[in-house]
């Protein structure tokens, strides 16, 4: 959530940043600082009344011991009125935050400098390219939804009928591949000094608002009704809540977390063959990395997120670039966001695998995540956090460009996870 103060102090840089991701919030901003002019006079007045009332019920004790019965009970009369204005103007005030609130909690995060103006994913910019040429196949190989049927490793028509479209069933291989997967991703994410947590997979609302699929995409997820909860979209979301309403110490930053969580999104709407076989799932699995930061640190540490992400992407052979997305093709959260694809030889493009982002204060207003440095007054901290990586089209792009005519060849790297060098 954008804070009010930068609102009020820099409303033309918040205009021209929003702007970057294509939002007009001229009379947005209006709205809200208007709104904020007429809470902060309200809030004045009742400054002015409290102290007011104070001040009488001091000289009513003192009219009382003086014998004064007469004066103290008109002075009784007017802190009466007093404190009804008092009542009202409370009551005033709190509408006018909720009013101002409920306008922040709609605006996006403004873009970080850097962020290339655009309105579509093709306006990304390539800011890397992994120097691995291209996996060239014969005129034989198929996309990997004809792979898993041809192997037994993954049933999508059995997904289908347990619960439907998006939910995959993975078999024998594919199943130790996708537990393979996760233990190496947990594995090198501890071994670079990330904390491992077992998150729960629901989530409340306020979890939800706290890092901002609440009130922005609750469309895109699945809402458990009886019980108001939330399936996770990714684990950044409970692992970030981890750390709401708590104030750290600035010796302890970063804190680096990571977990595995299986993922779930409704993705309405989305269809069509670019969406087929795992190329966008109903449920997921993922690994996610996770860190608070200091302010002066954050994009230093995003810049180490990314080339951790590409570390991964080299071990498993995978060829891939990194995108900075442009205003328009950014999240709601996000000041900066790269995407790290790979490419899919038998489908001939790339596929998204991870998102590292810097949301810096955003999450952390709506968290109340703060930091202290010694006996200074407590400051916002910044929250990253980036997919390391998520399994559907790592799984993908794998089956498709290490496709033989004597089966499909692991990774070096994953080798001693699978235990297998061949899915036949």
């Amino acid at each position: 959530m954008l804070q009010l103060n930068v609102i009020r102090e820099k409303k033309e840089f918040v205009l021209e940043r929003l702007a970057i991701k294509n939002i007009d919030a001229s009379s947005t901003l209006d709205q809200v600082l208007s709104l904020d002019v007429e809470k902060r006079k309200k809030q004045t007045e009742l400054e002015g009344l409290l102290a007011e009332q104070n001040n009488i019920a001091k000289q009513i004790g003192e009219l009382f011991k003086s014998g004064n019965k007469d004066g103290a009970e008109e002075l009784k009369a007017k802190s009466t009125q007093l404190k009804e204005r008092s009542k009202v103007l409370e009551e005033e005030v709190a509408q006018a935050e909720t009013a101002i609130n409920d306008i922040l909690v709609s605006l996006p995060n403004m873009p970080h400098a850097s962020v290339p103006a655009g309105k579509t994913p093709e306006e990304n910019e390539v800011v890397y390219q992994s120097t691995e040429s291209l996996p060239t196949l014969p005129d034989s190989a198929v996309p990997h939804w004809e792979l898993t049927t041809k192997y037994d490793i993954i049933d999508f028509e059995l997904g289908n009928k347990i619960t439907g479209a998006g939910f995959p069933v993975y078999k024998g291989q594919g199943a130790k591949l996708q537990r393979a997967l996760i233990n190496f991703f947990l594995d090198r994410a501890e071994k670079a000094g990330y904390y491992e947590v077992q998150p729960p997979i629901l989530i409340n609302a306020d979890s939800g608002y706290g890092t901002g699929q609440l009130p922005d995409k609750e469309g895109q997820m699945y809402h458990v009704t009886v019980d108001g909860f939330y399936l996770i979209p990714t684990a950044e979301v409970p692992v970030t809540n981890i750390f709401r309403d708590e104030i750290v110490k600035a010796e302890s930053l970063p804190i680096k977390y990571t977990a595995y969580t299986p993922c779930f999104r409704r993705e309405a709407g989305s269809y069509g063959a670019h969406v087929r076989g795992l190329n966008r799932l109903h449920q997921f699995d993922k690994v996610e990395i996770v860190q608070v930061a200091h302010p002066d640190t954050s994009y230093a540490i995003l810049e180490e997120m990314r080339e951790y992400v590409a570390g991964l992407l080299h071990e498993l052979e995978l060829p891939f670039r990194t995108l900075r997305l442009c205003g328009g093709d950014m999240s709601f959260a996000s000041a900066l966001t790269y995407d790290m694809e790979v490419w899919s030889a038998a489908q001939q493009r790339w596929l998204e695998v991870s998102s590292v982002s810097n949301f810096e204060t955003f999450q952390s207003n709506r968290l109340k995540l703060r930091y202290r440095e010694g006996s200074n007054k407590p400051q916002l901290a910044h929250t990253l956090n980036g997919s390391a990586l998520a399994l559907p089209r790592i799984v993908a792009a794998m089956l498709e460009n290490n496709q033989t005519p004597e089966g499909i060849k692991i990774p070096k790297a994953l080798v001693p996870y699978t235990g297998f060098e061949w899915i036949k």
